[in-house]
C-alpha cells in the first residue's frame, strides 16, 4: 500500500470510499533496555531532548504503523483512514503502542 493512502482524516482528497473493510490495527509491546534506561536517565540531567527515548518511541510507533498497514493489506484495502495511536504502560518500563484506523477501498474521483 502506498503510504500516501493513509490519513488521520476520514476522507482522502481526490478519492471516494467505495467499501469499508473495518478496523485494522498494529500492536507492539516494547521495554527499555538497562543501558537505554541508564543512558536516558543521564540525559535527563542535562535537559533537552532525550534522544534515546525519542528514538525508541519513533521505532515503536513505526513498527505499530507497519503492522497496521500489513493488516489492512491482508483485508484487501488500498487505503486506511482515521489513523490514530494509543499507548498504555503495562508495567514499569514496558509500553504497548497501538496504531489503528479504518481499512477502506477507494477510487479516484
Amino acid at each position: 500500500m502506498d503510504l500516501s493512502m493513509t490519513t488521520t482524516a476520514f476522507e482522502l482528497e481526490g478519492y471516494k470510499v467505495t467499501k469499508t473493510l473495518g478496523i485494522v490495527r498494529g500492536i507492539t509491546v516494547r521495554s527499555r533496555s538497562l543501558f537505554g534506561t541508564i543512558g536516558g536517565s543521564l540525559q535527563t540531567l542535562v535537559g533537552g531532548n532525550i534522544t534515546l527515548f525519542s528514538e525508541l518511541c519513533e521505532k515503536t510507533r513505526e513498527e505499530a504503523f507497519d503492522l497496521m498497514i500489513a493488516h489492512a493489506v491482508e483485508r484487501g484495502a488500498n487505503a486506511v483512514i482515521g489513523v490514530r495511536y494509543d499507548a498504555t504502560e503495562l508495567m514499569s518500563g514496558v509500553t504497548e503502542v497501538l496504531c489503528y484506523g479504518t481499512a477502506v477501498i477507494v477510487k479516484a474521483t
